[in-house]
């Protein structure tokens, strides 16, 4: 949750088969196709085909109805598509149509059908994985990259039996996490965080000011308002602003000589840099005004 609500990509081993057969992929051809077709979340349709035609002989033909395909995703509308189509005759990928279409029904049971797509690009794992696969992309909040993946999985029925006496079928479901990937997106969240809780630093650029400042920081603190100054005598006007930047404090109020003669105070936005002069008499009215701005844009 720190680091977004992930949306998860499903897809069943039994669609991705069914639609290879379906295309007319040669069987033992089926995992390296399936390797190609996986790179659709990196690379464009025509760089996937390329590599399937040039570099592991697939017929163009074939590659074109693979790409009709695999470039589809949606949820119960995709999986009514497939079933009336010619694909739906397929034996495989009606079975995985079926499962598709249950495990939609129980997200939506539990309220999570939103973060759920059927992603026919989503392909690996066919000679291990039995059923279901599944992916949780971190979705882009609007302030940085997609970074793509944290975890993946499958539903692998078959693997673990090989280890047990006689066979027996053991009914299995895992998943991996990219912890690495997780820390490192929530390390880049935390920079971008505030460290202090001073929501206004009260500055000045000239000598001899040491009193106004005091008196401003007087009348935020008594209207509520975390603030603060740095309690130098007369500190340079960039060590104050970079003291803000550097405790993300989002709003600097200056005063100086020409401040105090017009009766006006100059608030700062420490992000955007923006300044705005206000009369002094309201000027907390809108410092407070401006605050919340600030936090609705962080």
């Amino acid at each position: 949750e720190h680091c977004g609500v992930p949306e998860k990509a499903v897809v069943s081993t039994q669609s991705t088969g069914g639609i290879f057969e379906h295309c007319g992929v040669p069987e033992e051809d089926f995992r390296p196709i399936c390797s190609a077709v996986d790179k659709l979340d990196k690379e464009s349709w025509e760089d996937v085909k390329k590599e399937m035609v040039e570099v592991k002989g697939l017929d163009p033909a074939v590659a074109d109805k693979i790409g009709l395909l695999v470039q589809k995703k949606g949820k119960f509308d995709l999986i009514e598509e497939l079933e009336k189509s010619d694909l739906g005759a397929n034996k495989s990928a009606a079975a995985g149509l079926s499962d598709m279409k249950l495990l939609l029904e129980y997200c939506q049971l539990f309220g999570c059908l939103d973060h759920v797509s059927f992603d026919l690009s989503l392909a690996r794992g066919l000679d291990y994985y039995t059923g279901t696969i599944y992916e949780a992309i971190l979705a882009p909040d609007g302030k940085g990259e997609n970074v793509g993946s944290v975890a993946g999985g499958g539903r692998y029925d078959e693997l673990v039996g090989m280890f047990a006496p006689k066979g027996r079928s053991i009914p299995c479901v895992g998943v991996s996490i990219g912890i690495e990937r997780l820390f490192s997106i929530m390390e880049k969240k935390m920079q971008h965080s505030r460290t202090s809780s001073i929501q206004v630093l009260v500055a000045s650029g000239q000598k001899g000011l040491l009193k106004e400042r005091m008196k401003l920081l007087n009348m935020l603190w008594e209207n509520d308002l975390n603030a603060e100054m740095l309690y130098k005598a007369n500190p340079k006007l960039l060590t104050q602003f970079q003291h803000a930047e550097n405790e993300r404090i989002p709003l600097v109020a200056i005063i100086g000589e020409s401040e105090l003669q017009e009766g006006k105070v100059k608030l700062r936005n420490t992000v955007t840099k923006e300044e705005k002069l206000v009369d002094r008499n309201c000027f907390v009215e809108e410092a407070r005004s401006l605050l919340q701005g600030c936090e609705n844009e962080s």
